[in-house]
């Protein structure tokens, strides 16, 4: 008895789960920010609506073979219930949700002016590179940056490993596979401050790999990628004459700067991006100098070198400078 109470309450809890998850305004599927979620969103209503319908016609029917009494039902009789309540309407009704579900399949068109985002899956981060018709690409790392209302062709591809990239409130997932570059179009519906997150185990931190997305205003948007384009400002101080010498300038690129690497992220305006470690971090001076000289404290596995022999006040200085970076 104890056992099936507990069973029940087990059950209970399932569709509380499920609205809880719709609170969550930055990272869920039950909260579109895209027309592609949307849909989506749309097409789960319906395929459970369709679920519950065969599950209730089965329990209604399984209660009336209980308590209709014997003899109620002949031979041919049970085999036109079978061939209508088992075969025909099932089919019936799966054919129809699958003909409903079709049209949205169709990928959304893409014309040659939209914007190009390529966004490639590195161990542990996200190198991402707008690609305008007709201007230079522009770099940047570990946040995602659309027009709201504008149609975007994700380019995704795996540079080491395999990455999931997943963007719930915009659209599905797809993978990212090294050598293989697939595409995405997507639009979103409205401006906001959103999350995505690595779905395909990629190495030890897969679960510290995620990134921001911000939906921003059409015309905010345009004045946001002219103003990356430009080279980066550098604040007043030791801090860029630091970060050259101790050699971070071999992995990471500055634009405006001697720092030309392409190993790491680019850094060129990291000071405007609304986290670093791929989302894990808010861009504090005391967590940008902390992950300078201990990065693998924060993300088992990185591949970028700590700094143990630097000081703290050195540190302190390179991070004053990157921050000051917009």
């Amino acid at each position: 008895m104890r056992q099936a109470i507990g069973m029940l309450r087990g059950r209970a809890t399932v569709p509380l789960l499920l609205a809880l998850a719709g609170c969550n305004q930055q990272q869920s599927a039950l909260v579109p920010f895209g027309e592609e979620a949307a849909v989506l969103r749309h097409l789960t209503v319906v395929m459970v609506a369709g679920a519950v319908v065969i599950a209730l016609a089965l329990a209604a029917l399984m209660a009336w073979a209980v308590r209709a009494p014997e003899g109620r039902l002949g031979l041919r009789g049970g085999e036109r219930l079978i061939l209508v309540a088992g075969g025909v309407l099932p089919t019936v009704l799966l054919l129809g949700l699958l003909a409903y579900s079709l049209p949205a399949m169709r990928p959304r068109a893409v014309a040659p002016a939209d914007l190009r985002i390529a966004v490639t899956g590195e161990q542990f981060w996200w190198r991402v590179q707008y690609e305008p018709a007709g201007a230079a690409p522009v770099t940047s790392a570990n946040e995602i940056r659309i027009p709201v209302g504008r149609t975007v062709l994700l380019h995704l591809e795996g540079r080491d490993v395999v990455h999931s990239f997943w963007i719930p409130g915009l659209a599905g997932k797809t993978d990212m596979i090294p050598g293989r570059r697939n595409v995405m179009a997507v639009r979103a519906t409205r401006a906001g401050l959103f999350r995505g997150q690595c779905t395909e185990f990629c190495g030890l931190s897969h679960a510290l790999m995620a990134f921001d997305v911000v939906a921003m205003p059409a015309a905010e948007f345009d004045r946001w990628l002219a103003a990356e384009r430009q080279p980066a400002v550098a604040p007043a101080g030791a801090g860029k004459a630091l970060f050259l010498a101790n050699g971070c300038g071999g992995c990471h690129a500055i634009r405006g700067t001697g720092a030309a690497g392409a190993i790491g992220p680019d850094l060129s305006h990291l000071g405007g991006r609304t986290t670093i470690a791929a989302g894990m971090l808010r861009p504090t001076e005391a967590n940008i100098a902390a992950f300078v000289r201990h990065p693998e404290r924060f993300k088992p596995g990185v591949r970028m070198p700590a700094f143990p022999q630097m000081s703290e006040a050195e540190a302190r200085a390179i991070a004053r400078y990157l921050k000051g970076l917009k």
